[in-house]
């Protein structure tokens, strides 16, 4: 049976119980069980190791034995691995959580009997770790629109980004191709080729613990979330116009007339492309940018259900002072303009990520634009991966 702080080794059925002490490295060293009338079992690293760097294999390997049962307990991340066909050796299939400790368990099998052996071993508490501190969609219970990127911000700058991108992984209940963009050093936005499926569950898991990130910084700790995928709502509308229609998994719900900006100046112009919704609030103070009270052009208004669209400043909202120009002429500040009733009705079906497909105007929306990642085409979009 194993001792505590060795590597032990007890053959049952014998007529006595061999002890095996195994070597002890600080730097996480191999440990060794050996008998002439035993196989023996190198662990790496070995028992007591301390400060063993979070990225190190955990290996196994058998001498004259094969191996039954690989087990490693921790504080930190789970741990598999893979054993060899010849059931001779044993890998660890991912990096350690630092500042951790971890007891490997290993069952091998010699002449018909079963050993034991442990090693437990420590690893680096590193001064810097990489943390994940926000993934976009969060809010509990929410559903989100089909066009919806995931989106992950992390806790300082990525030197890294191959090491950290190959461990964030999406899975979906319905496959589609995407993939990973980083727009910052720490931010990286996942996006499909196309639409999600709706009505699914997404999976995002980012296996960071121990993860390399750049000189002396290693991941933290795992993180995963589950994205609800709601309905598929889309609405198209033609700037020139003056109306948009808007459907849910297909079906028309319902066409609402606008008015979209008067065109004036480029602020003021409504601009076309593929947007995502962003969020919504009511009221929203209006402001016009880059002016101040007294200039020519200043604007403050307050306005009731507002579903943003862009980051420079475009609504639908509602606009009961331009009812009359709804459907028929465009006289706003860039927004999309609509009646109370029609504002109220989009602002309570709206999800985040649903899509608004705009058309009919001489200003294209940015791809960077607020959420307009769809402006890129995929093989575009694809060349910001780290693994491109």
């Amino acid at each position: 049976m194993p001792v505590r702080g060795r590597l032990g080794l007890f053959v049952a059925g014998s007529a006595s119980a061999a002890v095996l002490v195994a070597g002890c490295s600080g730097g996480g060293g191999s440990g060794e069980l050996a008998s002439n009338e035993t196989g023996s079992v190198t662990i790496t690293p070995g028992n007591g190791g301390a400060s063993v760097k979070p990225d190190s294999p955990i290996e196994v390997k058998a001498s004259n034995a094969t191996l039954e049962n690989v087990t490693v307990q921790g504080e930190g991340a789970t741990i598999t691995g893979k054993l060899s066909a010849d059931r001779k050796t044993w890998r660890s299939g991912r990096t350690l959580t630092p500042g951790a400790s971890y007891t490997v368990t290993v069952q091998s099998r010699h002449d018909g009997k079963i050993n034991t052996a442990t090693s437990t071993f420590s690893t680096l508490k590193p001064a810097k770790t990489l943390s994940v501190i926000d993934v976009t969609p969060n809010l509990k219970g929410e559903e989100v629109g089909v066009g919806m990127p995931i989106m992950v911000r992390f806790n300082r700058p990525v030197t890294d980004k191959a090491a950290v991108e190959r461990v964030l992984q999406v899975t979906p209940e319905k496959p589609v191709e995407g993939a990973w963009r980083w727009i910052t050093p720490d931010q990286v936005i996942y996006r499909t080729r196309t639409y999600w499926a709706p009505h699914q569950k997404v999976r995002f898991t980012a296996q960071l613990a121990g993860v390399p990130a750049g000189k002396d910084v290693y991941g933290a700790k795992d993180v995963e979330q589950t994205i609800s995928i709601g309905a598929a709502q889309i609405t198209t509308g033609n700037i020139s116009k003056h109306r948009m229609t808007v459907t849910r998994d297909g079906k028309k719900l319902r066409t609402i007339p606008f008015s979209a900006g008067n065109g004036q100046t480029r602020e003021y112009t409504t601009t076309s492309g593929v947007h995502l919704l962003m969020e919504k609030a009511s009221p929203v103070t209006m402001v016009s940018p880059g002016r101040k009270e007294g200039d020519p052009g200043y604007y403050k208004t307050v306005v009731q259900h507002a579903v943003r669209f862009s980051n420079s400043g475009e609504y639908t909202h509602s606009a009961p002072w331009s009812v009359g120009s709804q459907g028929s002429a465009n006289v706003s500040h860039g927004c999309l303009n609509l009646s109370p009733s029609n504002a109220k009705w989009y602002y309570d079906i709206m999800q985040r990520g649903d899509v608004l497909k705009l058309t009919g105007s001489d200003r294209e929306v940015e791809w960077n634009n607020g959420w307009s990642f769809w402006q890129e085409s995929f093989d575009d979009w694809k060349q910001g991966s780290a693994l491109a």
